[in-house]
């Protein structure tokens, strides 16, 4: 990471060129300049960063982590951003991170709707959900998100939960391979999704490596965290 005197010229920089690159993307795949939003993961880096982000035009904020994420939120709770939960979820701070977080893009089981629309009522505030699908192999290790054939009973569970708002999907490329057979598999899940939720029309996919392969499959939010904040700092 570079001193902090030069920290808003590289930030101002690397924005810059990541929005160059949705646009040439959106431009290549016949879609509307603007019709992709971007979500800056700032995993890792500190609340002075997020704040650099927001002066440059940044609105939507990503976070892993719930207790680094619920610190960062409360500290920089002036800059009207939109959070974004993109980790994995647990049932037990499902209802802390709904008490923080805009929205949450990883809800992949059941179990999760009930605590997560308690800390909405609690806030007295619609909560964005999106459900997370694994493109992954059954069998691979450390696999994350729903099956798949799970997605149908999801929405519907969190369609019957009124202070969460079904948005869409969100799904991360397996690693290693081609993205775009993947972001075709997802563009699929979320057409028939659209069928029975014609609202959910999110989807969240691609990060700093292959955006371009997943606003071609048409991903409306990108997530993106190297690219424009450098290299996670080596402390935890």
């Amino acid at each position: 990471m570079t001193s902090s005197t030069g920290r808003p010229e590289e930030l101002a920089a690397n924005l810059d060129a990541v929005r160059r690159r949705i646009d040439t993307a959106c431009a290549d795949a016949g879609r509307e300049p603007g019709a992709v939003r971007l979500v800056v993961v700032t995993k890792f880096f500190p609340a002075s960063d997020v704040r650099l982000l927001a002066g440059l035009g940044v609105t939507d904020v990503g976070e892993n982590r719930h207790q680094e994420a619920e610190a960062k939120a409360a500290e920089c709770a002036d800059l009207g951003l939109r959070w974004h939960f993109i980790g994995g979820l647990q049932s037990n701070k499902a209802a802390a991170v709904a008490s923080y977080a805009d929205v949450v893009e990883s809800l992949d089981r059941a179990k999760l709707v009930a605590p997560l629309a308690r800390g909405a009522e609690q806030r007295s505030h619609e909560v964005d959900v999106l459900l997370q699908v694994s493109l992954d192999p059954p069998d691979r290790a450390g696999r994350a998100g729903a099956d798949p054939d799970d997605v149908p009973d999801l929405a519907a569970a969190v369609e019957a939960a009124d202070p969460l708002r079904l948005r869409g999907l969100m799904a991360v490329a397996p690693l290693g391979e081609d993205p775009r057979p993947a972001f075709a598999r997802l563009a699929a899940i979320h057409h028939d999704l659209l069928v029975e939720h014609p609202a959910a029309t999110w989807l969240s996919a691609g990060m700093s490596g292959d955006l371009e392969q997943a606003i071609h499959a048409g991903a409306t939010h990108v997530r993106v965290g190297s690219a424009v904040l450098g290299s996670r700092p080596q402390f935890k």
